[in-house]
């Protein structure tokens, strides 16, 4: 099984985001989660009370990080 990095989200009662893990400096939790969606929601998992949880390949992780501070 290869390696995953988890990215932790949670979320407000309307929806905004609030708490994003690996969110690059700079970066608002809600435009991170956004760049992250834009790049694979299929490795997104909804769970329940608010949260949800990326499940991303080291790699893919760093290229969204790089792709976010251009």
């Amino acid at each position: 099984m290869s390696e995953r990095v988890l990215v932790h989200v949670r979320f407000t009662p309307n929806g905004l985001v609030t708490e994003i893990g690996e969110c690059p400096a700079g970066v608002s939790a809600q435009a991170w989660f956004d760049r992250l969606s834009n790049g694979g929601f299929h490795s997104y998992q909804p769970l329940s009370g608010g949260r949800g949880v990326f499940r991303l390949h080291p790699a893919e992780l760093s290229s969204h990080k790089a792709a976010s501070l251009n």
